[in-house]
């Protein structure tokens, strides 16, 4: 009955939520006055802190028009490329000459975890104009009716497979955070059965390959409670009206909450600050609040299953280091992978991915040569700084360009060759 309240809560909000905005209105209005005082503009302010705390916020747009290629600025159109009930990977068209070599084509695994892909859209951004990229749009569990079945952990794993040989060879993946493991899985199955559409290289960033290393308060939470703790407390039923009406899942409003708790001081002085901004009337300051949590806010449900086999594998058994891990009921062997460069990236200040835990894959992927993988670990960033904001864009980025373009060159080298792919 947990969501259904949450819920009512949200439906009895509405009258004073638009009670809030005909105030700020009436307050704000240039032929008020009091418009232009401390007291209206106190007020304006505090209307509009209460209807965004109390809003029920909506899926992001990317909202990418246009990037610079070559220094030319280049139009972006979004295109649906692939799509199944629980994901759509969009593709970031330039609009660029057809006489131009192509870049490499990245597929970014965005992840499913309580918040939409739209929480990369600066990891887009910033490969936009050295490559054609992808990204997966997972979708909303409550809006996924009963009738399309269910969607767990070896799912997820044969979509990303699936996404592969959909988008075809010389393809190179970027798994950001929860993603890293089914990546890493998928990679593993794809290489073992020897199949073509293996990505030519994979970049795991801020993921929790071995949560064993420097474990996070995340990391023991999970260890401690055991995961049936987990099923009995944290999953819910969708309530009408819902689309997915009935479907047992993980609500985003709880992972939110988790991610906030873990930060509350940062978060209530955030919003002072806010408030001050808009008294002061700092436009461009309040802006970047409303920027941040417009998508910090907006949060998705996961299917039960997906939530349970993830939270089971990776952080209560850590089934993938241990070489427990399976697919479809076969082992997943990391060994496996011979062919696909790897680059790990981690952030020194992590505090949901430990130091450590993204590296470990290099340990478990003993087969890759030395001059296909590479490790880098970026000083002075949190867990979002692993792949958004202004380090990411200075020195992340260009490492992971460098990376594939050295790697997508090395293929193609080899594919003159008559062998062209490693025993």
């Amino acid at each position: 009955m947990f969501y259904q309240l949450y819920e009512l809560n949200h439906a009895a909000l509405q009258p004073y939520r638009a009670l809030a905005d005909a105030t700020k209105l009436f307050y704000d209005h240039p032929l008020n006055p009091l418009s232009q005082t401390v007291v209206g503009r106190s007020i304006t302010a505090g209307c509009e802190v209460f209807e965004r705390v109390t809003r029920a916020y909506a899926k992001p747009k990317f909202n990418l028009p246009t990037t610079v290629v070559d220094g030319v600025e280049t139009d972006i159109h979004e295109k649906i490329v692939w799509s199944k009930p629980f994901c759509n990977v969009i593709h970031f068209k330039r609009s660029l000459s057809a006489k131009r070599a192509p870049d490499p084509k990245i597929l970014i695994v965005a992840p499913m975890s309580g918040h939409y892909a739209t929480l990369l859209r600066g990891t887009v951004e910033a490969l936009l104009p050295d490559a054609e990229v992808y990204i997966t749009d997972w979708v909303d569990a409550r809006s996924v009716p009963l009738s399309d079945g269910s969607f767990d952990l070896d799912d997820y794993i044969d979509y990303v497979i699936e996404m592969l040989h959909a988008l075809g060879e010389d393809t190179h993946v970027v798994a950001v955070c929860q993603p890293s493991v089914p990546v890493l899985a998928a990679v593993a199955v794809m290489e073992k059965n020897g199949d073509v559409f293996a990505p030519s290289s994979m970049t795991l960033m801020g993921g929790p390959i071995d949560t064993r290393k420097n474990p996070t308060a995340v990391n023991k939470l999970a260890e401690e409670k055991g995961i049936d703790w987990f099923r009995e407390n944290v999953i819910m039923s969708v309530p009408w009206p819902h689309a997915g009406f009935m479907r047992d899942v993980y609500p985003g409003f709880l992972q939110l909450s988790g991610f906030m708790s873990m930060n509350l001081d940062r978060h209530i002085t955030a919003h002072k600050e806010f408030f001050v901004h808009l008294i002061k009337e700092d436009g461009d300051s309040a802006d970047k609040h409303r920027e941040f949590y417009d998508e910090y806010l907006a949060v998705m449900d996961l299917t039960a299953e997906f939530y349970l086999q993830t939270v089971d594998t990776v952080f209560v058994r850590q089934a993938l280091p241990k070489g427990e891990m399976t697919h479809r009921g076969l082992p997943v062997d990391p060994s496996a992978i011979r062919n696909v460069a790897l680059l790990t990236v981690e952030g020194e200040n992590d505090d949901i991915s430990g130091v450590g835990q993204t590296k470990a894959a290099q340990t478990l992927c003993v087969n890759i040569p030395e001059d296909m993988r590479m490790h880098y670990l970026q000083p002075k960033v949190g867990h979002y700084g692993v792949f958004n904001g202004s380090r990411f864009r200075a020195e992340i980025a260009p490492r992971i360009v460098k990376f594939v373009n050295d790697h997508a060159q090395a293929k193609r080298q080899s594919n003159v060759t008559p062998i062209t792919r490693r025993a």
